[in-house]
């Protein structure tokens, strides 16, 4: 019997009972009726695991003892479906455009209201109060207010969990989430395109959430939120990951999906800071969230043992397939999605750093995987080239990772995390090249794609090489390295790099085709990022783009 559980809810006490003060200022600031309403705030890991398996549909223990969750339709971001709220405070300073979609006041308010109704009518919900900031002078206070015990427990994980004290003290968030993912938007309402709407408005400091159950808009909501207060409070924000090594220097790693950003800066000679979403200030770095939310399609133990021994009590699997009588979970099943995803508390990894903070970066590592085999496996970058590549986010999809691509295609994102950018890209940058200029920091540009020739023909290179390169930047080696310049893209390859095969770090010395194709597959990438810059011309400073490649 589900009620001789402790702690169950055996119905709620009369209108006449004292009431919270959590749930006095739900009453007050958002309409939400306790008197109707069991509100669980900041439960444990056990009691949500109790209620999700309990309440929630589908929902298993694995054979790890991960809670094996499901988002229903959703299964990733819904970035056509975002939508900043217009409003006098921060208009401004927006980037307007297909990234940041305006929304109006008056519909932000309507998809509140429909919200708060369907938050209404749930017997219970679940309040989750924390942080996002690991340095105490720039946290920010995070409530999340939510109908799903997955979607607290997944939060409880993203977000830094507070002492008891912290939270007997929190008094107002700075920032509140309604998540009524499991209501739909009305489609008919003036700015909305679909059933889904993730709306944020920063006068009222809210995001709510309509149509998608999917944890990750959670996650990703709040990292657009820091890449608008923080810039404003002198502190670049930035999609990257970081680590430290034993003599305290820090290197951050930017990098889209599939350039290793994740395996490359989990190192078993460094500890891990974050492995998504920092921030750099005047005191160093710091690790926005609590936790990491991992890909694990066709993880192993072999692979990724950090990651794989990380699932464990306490982390949710999300839309993964397992036994049904073993509850073994198949990560190579990808019958729901590809993109399944593990969270987990980041004390689950045994080397990271906490507190999740590290001094300023010695080195800045720019990730790309070029699939058309032209650009060289390390390249030293100007403070200029470092703010043109930034902004330009390169990588490639290759043939097979989507459906209907069958040669590779170049992709860029802006500072490596368009979707989540609220000002223009050159703001960030040029932050980062103060930043590097005032720390003297390194910056490099690895290319973990292809070597040789493009995809299907060559092959990728070779993460033993990879990880050698690494070695050779955090041991000081590279910087005082001889370099030549490589044309077109003007970059400086280094003639030698220990354990490295020295044709191998000019891609003309091992390409496989003719001279006429290499030089016509360089020019053409290079044509690529030309053509993708213009977007930021008119916001960029004239040095960045003299920074840019020469056809």
């Amino acid at each position: 019997m589900v009620g001789s559980r402790p702690g169950s809810p055996f119905g709620r006490p009369s209108s006449s009972a004292s009431h919270t003060k959590v749930e006095e200022e739900l009453h007050e600031y958002a309409g939400i009726d306790y008197d109707k309403v069991t509100i669980k705030r900041n439960p444990s890991v056990a009691v949500l695991y109790e209620e999700a398996l309990t309440y929630e549909e589908g929902t298993v223990i694995s054979s790890a003892g991960a809670l094996c969750a499901y988002s229903g339709k959703k299964t990733g971001r819904s970035p056509k479906d975002k939508r900043i709220v217009r409003e006098e405070t921060s208009e401004k300073d927006i980037w307007w455009g297909p990234v940041n979609t305006p929304l109006d006041e008056k519909v932000f308010l309507i998809n509140r209201e429909r919200a708060i109704d369907y938050l209404n009518t749930r017997p219970r919900l679940y309040v989750f109060d924390g942080f996002a900031g690991w340095d105490p002078k720039y946290r920010k206070k995070v409530r999340v207010v939510a109908s799903r015990a997955y979607h607290l427990l997944f939060m409880r994980n993203m977000l830094i969990r507070p002492t008891e004290d912290e939270l007997e003290n929190f008094g107002t968030p700075d920032f509140t989430i309604f998540n009524a993912g499991e209501f739909p938007a009305n489609r008919y309402t003036t700015g909305m395109t679909s059933t889904t709407s993730v709306s944020v408005n920063f006068k009222r400091n809210e995001m709510v959430i309509l149509g998608t159950q999917y944890a990750g808009e959670m996650k990703k909501g709040i990292f657009s939120v820091m890449h608008y207060l923080m810039p404003k409070a002198g502190v670049l924000s930035l999609h990257s990951s970081a680590n430290e090594g034993p003599d305290g220097d820090v290197s951050l790693f930017f990098g889209l999906s599939g350039t290793g950003k994740t395996t490359l800066s989990a190192d078993p000679k460094r500890a891990l800071i974050g492995d998504d979403e920092h921030c750099w200030s005047d005191s160093g770095v710091f690790n926005i969230e609590g936790g990491c939310y991992a890909k694990c399609i066709d993880l192993s133990a072999e692979k990724e043992p950090d990651i794989f021994n990380a699932i464990r009590f306490g982390s949710i699997l999300e839309n993964v397939v397992l036994d049904e009588e073993s509850r073994v979970v198949d990560y190579s099943d990808d019958f729901l999605t590809e993109n399944t995803r593990a969270s987990y508390p980041i004390y689950h990894i045994p080397n990271a750093k906490i507190p999740c903070m590290g001094g300023h970066p010695k080195n800045i590592i720019l990730l790309t995987c070029d699939a058309f085999g032209v650009l060289p496996p390390v390249s030293k970058l100007t403070a200029e080239q470092a703010m043109y590549h930034f902004i330009s986010g390169y990588t490639t999809k290759v043939p097979g990772t989507e459906d209907g691509i069958v040669e590779p295609q170049a992709t860029f994102s802006a500072c490596f995390g368009a979707p989540f950018l609220i000002l223009h890209p050159q703001r960030y940058a040029t932050m980062l090249a103060e930043k590097m200029s005032q720390h003297k920091a390194d910056a490099w540009l690895i290319n973990t794609g292809w070597i040789g020739g493009k995809a299907g023909v060559a092959k990728r290179c070779p993460l033993k090489y990879t990880r050698a390169i690494l070695d050779s930047i955090h041991s000081g080696e590279l910087a005082q390295a001889e370099f030549e310049n490589y044309d077109v893209f003007n970059l400086k390859v280094p003639k030698k790099v220990s354990n490295v095969p020295d044709e191998m770090l000019d891609p003309r010395k091992v390409w496989m085709g003719t001279p006429q194709e290499f030089n016509e597959s360089l020019n053409k990438v290079a044509s690529m990022f030309t053509e993708n810059f213009k977007t930021f011309a008119e916001g960029a400073t004239p040095e960045t783009l003299a920074a840019g490649p020469k056809i």
